[in-house]
């Protein structure tokens, strides 16, 4: 059993980069080797044992929910859609009144990240931190900005445009909501900026960096190569 087996799913983007190949659906749900591009993380987080997950909807929320339903191998879902933006910190905020535990996973809807969820939700458990962030080990960090670490703590964030090999943060969480959800700013805020940054420079975030695969479906160049991903994934039977 998880230690941690609720999960908030981010799945209100524009797809604004994706207009030219992606046009009449929402980004989550672009077709990833013939499957919406969710459907590959609900495999992966039903497979796994997570028994519930919330979707944070907002645009086109209504396809979301037609596509994907109530159930999903055997895992709950439910779905919290945002009538106006609410940042990435205003959607986790809002999905966080709908999950019933005191802590959750929280993932991009846009990304996927080879790793064991059993795992990380050990290492935020036996840590005193309130957010433990997986990682991901990229050939160069120039689109994303570099994480910099002191240990298994994350201590600070670099700006993108620098080069070269390095990890950056790979848009999974283990979060203890029950804690960190009396922090959140009112209205529409970034987790990243008014929650990640300070919590780092406080040494309240904790590394998780025993992952693989990590892909961003955000940009044309790394949807085609999802497709080469996903199709080799089905080939393999994994």
């Amino acid at each position: 059993m998880l230690a941690t087996d609720e999960a908030i799913i981010l799945a209100g983007g524009f797809g604004t980069r994706l207009q030219s190949v992606v046009r009449d659906v929402p980004k989550p749900l672009a077709p990833v080797a013939g499957r919406p591009f969710l459907a590959w993380l609900l495999d992966q987080l039903a497979g796994q044992g997570v028994r519930r997950a919330v979707l944070a909807t907002g645009y086109l929320a209504d396809v979301v929910e037609s596509t994907l339903g109530s159930d999903w191998h055997g895992m709950k879902l439910v779905y919290s859609r945002e009538e106006q933006p609410l940042g990435t910190g205003g959607a986790i905020a809002k999905a966080a009144s709908a999950v019933s535990g005191k802590r959750a996973f929280v993932l991009n809807g846009d990304t996927h990240l080879a790793l064991d969820y059993a795992r990380l939700g050990q290492l935020a458990i036996g840590g005193a931190s309130p957010i433990t962030m997986a990682l991901a080990s990229v050939d160069d960090v120039g689109r994303y900005g570099a994480v910099m670490l002191s240990g298994d703590r994350v201590t600070g964030f670099s700006e993108k445009g620098g080069h070269g090999p390095g990890m950056i943060n790979a848009g999974v969480y283990d979060i203890d909501l029950a804690s960190l959800s009396a922090e959140f700013p009112h209205g529409p805020f970034s987790f990243e900026q008014d929650v990640l940054v300070p919590a780092a420079a406080k040494g309240r975030v904790r590394a998780f960096t025993q992952t693989s695969r990590f892909i961003d479906i955000g940009i044309p160049e790394d949807f085609e190569r999802a497709q080469s991903m996903f199709s080799q994934s089905l080939q393999n039977g994994a």
